[in-house]
C-alpha cells in the first residue's frame, strides 16, 4: 500500500506532500489544475521514463519519493534479496527517484541506489497505473495476449514454450546454414585441407618463435658473450686484484678494528653481505661460462625453423597464436564439410524433437488459453453488468496464429454492444466510454483470478472518460468495491464517482511569490460536499448542487 507521495519540482508542483489512506482514495480538481501530475510522478517511482521537461523552470532538479507498506510476498522478497537490499519486512519501504535538468535520473530503494530497469520490477508487487495509454494498449494483439495469459496463470509455461521455440529455430538456422552454399563449401575444401596440412607438419607452438629469436641472438654472439662474461668473472673472483679478494682484505681491516671500537659492527655486516654477494655472482658467471659455446649446427637449425614459422605467418597470421587460430578454423570448415552429412541428419533429428516438444506444449498453452478464455469472458461480462453495460457481449477469442515465442495462438478481444448484433474487434466498435468500462471490467476480472498475492495499490487515471449518469455511478461503485481488497487511488472528474470516496483530495492551483504552484489538499467530511457541488455547478456552487452532492456522499458511503 502507498502510504505517502512526496513531490517536489514536478511540473508545476513547487513541494506536495500527500498522506494515502486504505479504501477508495479519489483526487478532485479543475481541468489543467494537475491532478495527473499525482499519476505521473508515481509512475516515475514505479520504473516510468523520466523527462527533464518534467522539472519544474528554474529549478536543477526534481524528486519523487513514495513511502510503501511492505508486500507480505515472497517474490518481493526474493527480488530485494537478490538486489543485495537488506530491508525488515515489517518496516515501510521508501523508494525514490530523481531528476537532473542535464537529463541524468538517478533512483533508491531503502537508500541503495538501483536501476530504472529494477523499480519495473518492483511495481509488479507495488502498484498497477491504469490510465487511458493502457486503454489504447488494449487494441495491441500483444497486450490481448498478456491479459489473458495473466489471468490464466500461464507464465512458467510460456518460458517453456519461448525456450522451445528459440531451440527449435536455432537449429533450423543452423541447418539452412549447412546445406547453403554446399557446392561452394566443396570446392573449398582442397584449400582448406592444404592450408591445415601445412600447419600441421610445421607444428607451431604458441611463443615457440619468441624462443628461437633469443637462442638465435645467443649462438650469433658466442665469442662476445664468452669475452665479456670472462672479463667479468675475472674482475670479481679469478684475479689477485678482484673484487672479491680486495672485499676479504677490507673485512679483515675492519675485524681487527671492531676489536677497538664495536660502532662499525653494521660496516662489517653489510661487508660481509657484499662479499657474499659478489661471490654469488661470480658463480653464476662461471655456470654461465660453462654453458655457452659455439654450435653453428644448432644455429642453422634455428634459422631453419624460424624461416619456416616466418613463412607461415606470411601466409596465415602475423603471430604464431593467430596461425594457429587460422589452422583450428579451417581444420573446423573441412570438417563439417567431410562431415556434412552426419551433421545434417544429426540436426533434422534435434530439430524434429525441438519440434515435437514446442507442438506439445504449446499445444498445451493453447488447450489452457482456450479454457481461461471462456471463463474471462464471463467474467468481464458479469463486470459489464454492474457497469452498466449489461447487454455488451465480451468474447475472448483463441485464434490459430504462425509460431512463435508465445505459442500458436492469435488472441482477439471481441465485443457486441448489444445482444444479437456481430462480434467484433474490440478496436471497431467500443467507443471511449465503453472502452474505459471494459478495461475496469478486465482488471477487476483478472485482479480476482491473480494466481499470486495481488497488486496492492490500484491507480486509475480518468477511467471514468466518456461516461456519465448511470454509467459514472457504476465504475464508483466497482471502484468502491475494488477498494475493499485493495487501496485504490483514481483521479476523476465525474461527481457521481467522487461521492464514493474514502478519502477526497482537492487539486488546485494557487500563486506564491508570482509564481502558479499546484497544492493538493485531504478534505474533511464538510469540504467534500463543496467539492462535489462545484464538480456537479461549476465555480458558482447552488444550494440544489450542495444537497445533490450530499446525497452522493450519502449513496457513496452506503455502497
Amino acid at each position: 500500500m502507498l502510504v505517502e507521495l512526496f513531490v517536489e519540482n514536478y511540473a508545476v508542483v513547487e513541494q506536495a506532500r500527500i498522506r494515502f489512506q486504505e479504501g477508495l482514495n479519489v483526487l478532485t480538481g479543475e481541468t489543467g489544475s494537475g491532478k495527473s501530475i499525482v499519476v505521473d510522478s508515481l509512475s516515475l517511482l514505479l520504473g516510468a521514463r523520466a523527462s527533464t521537461e518534467m522539472i519544474r523552470s528554474g529549478e536543477n532538479k526534481a524528486r519523487v519519493s513514495g513511502i510503501f507498506a511492505m508486500p507480505c510476498a515472497s517474490e518481493f522478497k526474493r527480488m530485494l534479496s537478490e538486489a543485495g537490499i537488506e530491508h525488515d519486512i515489517n518496516e515501510e519501504l521508501i523508494v525514490e527517484r530523481e531528476i537532473a535538468t542535464g537529463g541524468k535520473s538517478r533512483a533508491f530503494v531503502a537508500n541503495k541506489p538501483v536501476t530504472t530497469g529494477f523499480l519495473r520490477q518492483l511495481a509488479q508487487a507495488l502498484g498497477d497505473i491504469h490510465g487511458q495509454n493502457e486503454q489504447q494498449q488494449l487494441f495491441t494483439p500483444q497486450r490481448q495476449r498478456e491479459l489473458l495469459d495473466d489471468y490464466a496463470g500461464t507464465e512458467k509455461l510460456r518460458g517453456e514454450v519461448a525456450a522451445l521455440f528459440k531451440s527449435w529455430r536455432e537449429a533450423g538456422e543452423q541447418l539452412n546454414e549447412l546445406t547453403r552454399n554446399e557446392q561452394e563449401k566443396l570446392r573449398m575444401l582442397d584449400l582448406w585441407t592444404f592450408q591445415r596440412r601445412e600447419i600441421e607438419e610445421v607444428g607451431p607452438r604458441v611463443g615457440e618463435d619468441t624462443e628461437l629469436e633469443a637462442e638465435r641472438k645467443i649462438l650469433q654472439n658466442v665469442t662476445r658473450l664468452q669475452e665479456n662474461a670472462g672479463a667479468a668473472f675475472t674482475l670479481l673472483y679469478d684475479s689477485p686484484e678482484s673484487a672479491s679478494t680486495q672485499l676479504r682484505v677490507a673485512l679483515k681491516r675492519i675485524e681487527e678494528l671492531l676489536r677497538i671500537d664495536e660502532s662499525l659492527a653494521e660496516t662489517a655486516a653489510s661487508l660481509k653481505q657484499a662479499a657474499v654477494l659478489t661471490d654469488d655472482a661470480s658463480y653464476a658467471l662461471r655456470d654461465y661460462l660453462g654453458r655457452i659455446e659455439g654450435d653453428p649446427r644448432r644455429l642453422e637449425d634455428v634459422e631453419s625453423r624460424l624461416a619456416a614459422l616466418d613463412r607461415l605467418k606470411r601466409k596465415y597470421g602475423r603471430t604464431v597464436e593467430e596461425v594457429l587460430a587460422f589452422g583450428a578454423d579451417v581444420a573446423k570448415r573441412a570438417d563439417e564439410v567431410e562431415h556434412a552429412s552426419e551433421r545434417k541428419a544429426e540436426l533434422e533429428k534435434i530439430r524434429k524433437e525441438f519440434e515435437e516438444r514446442y507442438e506439445e506444449r504449446a499445444g498445451e498453452l493453447t488447450r489452457i488459453r482456450t479454457i481461461a478464455a471462456e471463463q474471462l469472458s464471463k467474467h468481464v461480462e458479469t463486470e459489464l453488468k454492474s457497469l452498466a453495460m449489461g447487454g455488451t457481449q465480451f468474447q475472448v477469442a483463441v485464434q490459430q496464429g504462425l509460431w512463435s515465442a508465445t505459442g500458436m495462438d492469435e488472441i482477439v478481444f471481441l465485443v457486441s454492444p448489444n445482444r444479437g448484433e456481430e462480434l467484433r474487434p474490440l478496436e471497431k466498435v467500443a467507443s471511449g466510454g465503453e472502452l474505459s468500462r471494459i478495461a475496469l471490467a478486465l482488471k477487476t476480472a483478472i485482479g480476482d483470478a491473480d494466481h499470486h498475492s495481488g497488486i496492492p495499490t490500484l491507480v486509475f487515471d480518468e477511467v471514468d472518460a466518456g461516461i456519465g449518469g448511470a454509467a459514472a455511478a457504476a465504475v464508483g461503485r466497482r471502484l468502491k468495491a475494488l477498494s475493499q481488497t485493495n487501496q485504490v487511488i483514481c483521479v476523476t472528474h465525474l461527481a457521481q464517482i467522487a461521492g464514493f470516496a474514502d478519502h477526497h483530495y482537492a487539486v488546485a492551483k494557487s500563486e506564491k511569490k508570482g509564481r502558479v504552484t499546484t497544492e493538493i489538499t485531504e478534505l474533511p467530511r464538510h469540504e467534500r460536499a463543496k467539492e462535489i457541488g462545484r464538480m456537479l455547478s461549476g465555480e458558482h456552487i447552488t444550494p440544489e448542487a450542495l444537497k445533490q452532492a450530499e446525497q452522493l456522499i450519502q449513496a457513496g458511503a452506503n455502497g
